[in-house]
């Protein structure tokens, strides 16, 4: 049996620690926690004493936080595995992560499948890192510098947080496939033909979907077209109006009218 890995987590918020502790099986990956620290200022305290391999850091603590964290405590351990953990509504300050060695985001609250999904990936590379020759460990850490210009989110969990993110922000009407690449740290070209591949339907079709679903209700409840349109994050009635129509196979006007002369069966 190999070495087991060393396991660090980093959170102002102590239930959060417990049940980062408690809800995963971290022997049978061959791992342990090691140690706990509720700022990014006492983790870099302990860190030399403690010598994790891999550390869950959350990215909003008091005094040091996340970033300020992978910044000093990779310079000083350049093989440590950071794992971002971050709320939805902290993205805009989550992507100056893009340019940091970080291994991968996880959006809270945590999914325990996801997270030891994570945890085989980082072990993965901790092996592959020890039986690399430096060489071998130069070129792979090329290859990463590579990536990061295209965004540094971890391979498979990028979709699923924007996706995730674009669910809680749809009605934004700032919020479209540029501003998402931008705030991800990708290109609008890469973000498009990845969003692609991996959920079958382009990123517009994505958004537009989640803002008719949402105007459908409103226009279930009698709401005016502008109301709507600003509601759902689409201000132009014009565009909003093509969408819809595209959308419920009628004009918003007829849809309304044809509603409210049916008896309501909804169910909410």
């Amino acid at each position: 049996m190999g070495r087991m890995y060393r396991v660090m987590i980093i959170d102002d918020e102590e239930s959060a620690r417990k049940l980062m502790r408690a809800s995963i099986d971290y022997e049978s990956l061959g791992m342990q926690v090691v140690g706990e620290a509720a700022s990014g200022i006492e983790a870099i305290n302990t860190i030399d004493e403690l010598r994790p391999d891999i550390a869950f850091v959350d990215i909003n603590m008091p005094f040091m936080d996340g970033i300020e964290f992978t910044t000093v405590a990779t310079g000083r351990y350049p093989n440590l595995i950071i794992i971002i953990m971050t709320a939805v509504d902290q993205f805009e300050y989550a992507r100056k992560c893009v340019s940091l060695p970080v291994f991968d985001y996880m959006l809270k609250p945590m999914v325990r499948a996801e997270v030891t999904k994570v945890l085989e990936r980082a072990k993965e590379k901790l092996e592959s890192s020890e039986t690399a020759s430096p060489e071998e460990l130069k070129s792979a850490g090329e290859s990463e510098e590579e990536i990061s210009e295209e965004g540094n989110l971890g391979e498979a969990n990028a979709t699923e947080v924007i996706k995730k993110y674009v669910k809680e922000n749809f009605t934004d009407s700032k919020l479209n496939l540029a501003f998402i690449a931008q705030n991800f740290g990708f290109s609008s070209s890469y973000l498009s033909r990845k969003f692609k591949q991996d959920t079958g339907k382009n990123f517009v079709e994505y958004l537009t979907d989640l803002r008719m679903k949402k105007a459908i209700k409103y226009a279930e409840n009698g709401y005016k077209m502008y109301q709507t349109a600003s509601e759902v994050g689409i201000p132009d009635p014009n565009y909003f109006s093509r969408c819809f129509k595209k959308y419920a196979g009628m004009s918003y006007s007829d849809y309304v009218s044809e509603r409210s002369s049916q008896p309501d069966t909804s169910v909410s």
